[in-house]
C-alpha cells in the first residue's frame, strides 16, 4: 500500500490508498488552520495557547476548551476516515500529532526535491534535475491557505516562493542546456513575475534573449527593469545589471 500523503498546498487533504479526505471534513476554517499548523510544526509539540492563537487569533469563543476539543476530535476522525494510523494528543498543555514514519507531506517533498534537483544539476544529471525541479515547481505554484493571513502563514508562503524560484532556475538552466531556448525564456519570465525586484532574474532573462539572437528583446527587458526601479523605488539598476546591458548593447 502506498504511504499516506498530506497536501497543505492548494486544497488541504489527506490521502491513503483509495481513501481521500479533503478540507471539507476538517472542522471548517478553524480545523483547516489547526491541521495545517500542527503538520507544519509536527517536529515538536505545540502549546495549547499557541494553537488557540492560530485558530482564533484574538477572539476565542467563550467555551474555548470545549471548542478546541471538538476541533481536535474532528481532526482525529478525518485521519481515521483517511485510513491513516495517526493520532492527535493533548497532554500537559501541549498538542502533538503522530504520523506514520513514511507519511509524505507536499511541503517537505518539495524542499527535498529542490535540494536533489540542484545537486543533480551540479553533477551533470539533467534528467534527475529536471524531474525533481518539476516537483518543487508544481508544489510551489499552489497557494498555501488561500484567503488566510497570519505571520506563520506568511512565513510558509515565503518558503514556498523561494522553492518555486529555485525550481524555476533549474528548469530554465536545463531547458537552455538542452537547446529548448523558448521554454527557458518561459521559465525565466515566470521568475521575473514571481519577484519583480530581483535583478538577477532580469539579467538571466536578458542573456537568454541575447543567446537566442533576440538582442532587441534583451534590451527591452533591461528597459523594463530600469523603469520599474525608477517608478517604484526611485533607484537605478545595479552595476551588475548595467554590465549585462552594456555587454549585449556592444556585442
Amino acid at each position: 500500500m502506498a504511504p499516506p500523503r498530506i497536501y497543505l498546498t492548494g486544497h488541504v487533504a489527506i490521502e491513503s490508498g483509495s481513501a481521500f479526505v479533503d478540507e471539507r471534513h476538517l472542522a471548517g476554517r478553524q480545523g483547516r488552520l489547526a491541521f495545517a499548523y500542527l503538520i507544519c510544526s509536527r517536529a515538536t509539540p505545540v502549546s495549547r495557547d499557541e494553537l488557540l492563537e492560530v485558530i482564533w487569533r484574538d477572539t476565542p469563543p467563550p467555551e474555548v476548551e470545549i471548542a478546541l476539543s471538538a476541533i481536535l476530535s474532528k481532526l482525529r476522525t478525518a485521519l481515521k476516515k483517511a485510513r491513516v494510523d495517526a493520532g492527535i494528543d493533548l497532554r500537559l498543555g501541549a498538542v502533538s500529532v503522530r504520523l506514520p514514519a513514511d507519511t509524505r507531506i507536499d511541503l517537505e517533498e518539495a524542499a527535498n526535491a529542490i535540494d536533489t534537483a540542484e545537486g543533480s544539476w551540479r553533477q551533470g544529471d539533467q534528467k534527475r534535475a529536471w524531474a525533481n525541479a518539476n516537483v518543487a515547481v508544481a508544489v510551489g505554484r499552489r497557494p498555501f491557505l488561500a484567503h488566510e493571513e497570519a505571520p506563520w502563514i506568511t512565513g510558509q508562503r515565503e518558503k514556498l516562493r523561494a522553492l518555486l524560484s529555485r525550481g524555476l532556475q533549474v528548469l530554465t538552466t536545463v531547458s537552455h542546456e538542452n537547446g529548448e531556448s523558448e521554454l527557458a525564456v518561459q521559465y525565466a519570465n515566470e521568475m521575473v513575475a514571481l519577484d519583480p525586484f530581483r535583478e538577477t532574474s532580469y539579467q538571466h532573462l536578458m542573456r537568454l534573449h541575447a543567446r537566442m539572437g533576440n538582442r532587441g528583446e534583451a534590451l527591452r527587458v533591461f528597459s523594463r527593469l530600469r523603469g520599474l526601479l525608477r517608478d517604484e523605488l526611485g533607484t537605478s539598476p545595479s552595476p551588475q545589471s548595467e554590465a549585462v546591458f552594456l555587454e549585449i548593447l556592444t556585442a
